[in-house]
């Protein structure tokens, strides 16, 4: 059986004010009428059902889950009592698919991405399933990048991209950080890097027996809890192994350390949306190139996100500007600076104004 483990314990702190501690960003419906994780479940259908779906969540989000994905079985929504980055939630996932299916290959999943073609990216998973059933195979998606982005880690395979890398396993060479704009353009130049997706896809046992190798910590965290899933000691035994475990993320325990790690190339509309700059480019644009959501007037403005909810927002002679309205704060920036949102949340909390974060 394939099964998916959907992570959502982040805030998205780049979506303020909208993304809140009580509300942050997979539950926006920042598209449509739907929000992100409902469109991350969704996407799947067909593929991996409701039942298969496991989503691991900050403790506090795990009601609000459920109300957003009546298919998923309750139980399947995993309570994480701290955040302690990917490899943590990652190995409380795997001990849930492990007990379900000793067998099971299990697709990791961001709550909050974007991906336009569908069927692409079923066609996608199932090749990049297929080579995971190799005896200690560790799978990633590797997105062909259409231009030099600095917002995402790139990931270094044994080929040169082109149509016919679709859906084709290649080995990887080595992953690399975010870069600045020279490197970027260096990195999609040379035809062999890929932006690092964050989705992964391998046996349920298999990346548990790598973390044993190269996170033993987190693994023995872990591994102690792994006979009380689905017992009534499962929150306080899971509770204690975030506590004992690092944090790390699944990149950088595993992943980097790993031998055999191999890539899938990939091209099908994604985003990880991790800004508002994000969401304005994979949005509708009106003639002059804004994207307007709520009550809002433009007049002699270009290039800009609106986002107001019941009071009207009027722009005059403003271009390249996302400005976002909510019933207590309102946010106004320039496109291009929209990922420095973070540090207006990581100075709200400093001083001490977290009911606005």
């Amino acid at each position: 059986m394939n099964y998916a483990v959907i992570m959502a314990g982040g805030i998205g702190s780049r979506f303020w004010p909208m993304s809140r501690r009580d509300n942050p960003k997979q539950f926006l419906n920042v598209f449509g009428d739907t929000t992100l994780i409902q469109n991350t479940v969704a996407r799947l259908q067909g593929f991996i059902p409701p039942e298969r779906c496991l989503v691991v969540t900050n403790e506090r989000y795990v009601e609000k889950t459920r109300e957003q994905l009546p298919a998923v079985p309750p139980e399947n929504i995993l309570a994480e009592p701290i955040g302690r980055n990917t490899a943590p939630c990652i190995a409380y996932g795997a001990l849930h698919v492990l007990k379900n299916d000793p067998d099971a290959t299990m697709v990791v999943l961001p709550a909050d991405h974007v991906i336009r073609n569908v069927a692409q990216f079923h066609r996608v998973l199932k090749a990049a399933i297929e080579k995971a059933q190799e005896p200690n195979s560790l799978v990633t998606i590797g997105i062909t990048p259409t231009h030099p982005e600095t917002g995402y880690g790139y990931i270094q395979y044994d080929g040169e991209a082109g149509p016919e890398d679709e859906l084709k396993p290649h080995k990887v060479r080595t992953f690399a950080e975010k870069p600045d704009q020279a490197t970027a353009e260096r990195f999609v130049d040379s035809g062999d890097f890929l932006w690092n997706s964050g989705m992964f896809i391998w046996r349920a046992d298999t990346i548990l027996d790598q973390m044993k190798q190269h996170l033993p910590d987190a693994y023995q965290a872990f591994a102690r809890a792994q006979d009380a899933i689905g017992t009534p000691d499962e929150p306080e035994l899971i509770r204690a192994a975030y506590q004992e475990s690092p944090h790390i993320s699944i990149d950088y325990g595993v992943m980097e350390r790993a031998q055999s790690v191999y890539v899938v190339p990939a091209s099908f509309g994604w985003s990880d949306v991790g800004d508002w700059r994000a969401v304005y480019e994979m949005s509708e644009k009106d003639e002059h190139g804004n994207v307007l959501r709520g009550n809002t007037i433009v007049h002699d403005s270009s290039r800009s996100l609106v986002h107001a909810d019941d009071r009207l927002i009027v722009l005059v002679g403003i271009h390249d500007t996302i400005v976002v309205h909510t019933d207590d704060a309102t946010l106004i920036c320039k496109r291009e600076n929209s990922q420095q949102v973070k540090n207006v949340v990581e100075y709200l909390h400093a001083h001490q104004l977290s009911e606005y974060a």
